[in-house]
């Protein structure tokens, strides 16, 4: 004897492990989609195109399969009842799961990969990738992006770590990882910049070591999980203001915050404007060599695809440059 709605005493957890191995056919997903909309097994029977009596004999049959009542039978119109309803709407998402699993399946099959995790150096402003991201999307591969920063040696951390498949715009030396491949993006020169109200502004130049460790400096902190983990251009007994980005650290230099060197191209308005002062120091900074790098042993159609538009020169160029900040 059947049960009315036993499915619905049973755990959501069994349930749908319970209908993973009983999936609806293609067939038997429309026949309980054409009996909840039709309310008649006549008319459900003309929609699909079938004898009436084929139909309720399928209806009988998954009532049987599952061991519940799936129809309401008692009234005007024949209605699925919540253990149907269940089985309807459970059965086309399980298939619409099976369906997305497939085209993965299909993807990694062709050389796609499923997912391709890139991290960017804080110095990669992200506006200049938009295009380039919306140059992969027109390709259709299906390929999942997920796009985070980090900062000085948590970048190359992040590949390290297995939290990047692909680094952009690293800006300390290439470290001794396996299977690690690398080339250059670019130089970035670096210009030491200070708000016209800060002392410094008023300091003959050049300006020596000991008397910039009196003054803080705003930093752009390393993002390392590792304890050697720094802030880059901080001198011995320096104080430091930490903040979460380039941006930041322009903002807090240009309101007296505190002193540092800022990325120049960054910043060429604001130093025409006045708004920001540039002075020389006695030691100067290099400029930095910016790096690409990705794990030789995790190649795939994406990744391959990101290292062939990295190589062009103009727009390793545009990552570098980034945008002028005007304020």
């Amino acid at each position: 004897m059947l049960r009315a709605d036993r499915s619905l005493s049973v755990p959501r957890f069994a349930r749908t492990r319970s209908m993973v191995s009983n999936m609806l056919s293609t067939e038997e997903l429309a026949l309980l989609e054409a009996i909840r909309e039709t309310g008649s097994l006549s008319r459900a029977a003309a929609r699909l195109g079938k004898a009436p009596s084929t139909v309720s004999h399928a209806a009988r049959t998954l009532e049987s399969r599952f061991d519940a009542l799936l129809f309401d039978r008692k009234g005007y119109r024949l209605r699925l009842t919540p253990a149907g309803q269940l089985l309807a709407n459970e059965s086309a998402r399980l298939q619409q799961d099976v369906s997305r699993l497939t085209r993965r399946v299909k993807q990694v099959a062709s050389g796609w990969e499923d997912r391709l995790w890139i991290v960017t150096d804080e110095v990669i402003e992200f506006e200049t990738l938009l295009p380039l991201i919306a140059a992969f999307d027109a390709l259709g591969s299906g390929v999942g992006l997920r796009m985070t920063r980090e900062v000085l040696s948590g970048t190359w951390d992040a590949l390290q770590d297995g939290r990047a498949d692909l680094v952009i715009g690293a800006t300390n030396e290439p470290p001794a990882i396996p299977g690690l491949q690398w080339r250059e993006l670019g130089v970035m020169d670096w210009a030491f910049a200070v708000s016209p109200e800060h002392p410094l502004a008023r300091m003959r130049e050049p300006i020596e070591r000991h008397v910039l460790a009196t003054h803080r400096a705003v930093v752009v902190a390393d993002t390392s999980r590792r304890i050697d983990s720094r802030g880059y251009g901080v001198v011995g007994g320096q104080s430091a203001l930490a903040v979460p980005s380039m941006h930041a650290k322009v903002l807090a230099q240009r309101a007296g915050l505190g002193v540092g060197w800022v990325p120049r191209e960054r910043v060429t308005a604001l130093l025409a404007r006045g708004e920001l002062i540039e002075k020389r120091l006695a030691d100067p900074r290099e400029p930095n060599v910016l790096y690409v790098g990705w794990r030789g042993d995790h190649e795939g159609r994406a990744l391959a695809w990101w290292l062939e538009r990295l190589a062009d020169p103009r727009l390793a160029d545009r990552l570098v440059r980034g945008y002028d900040i005007v304020m």
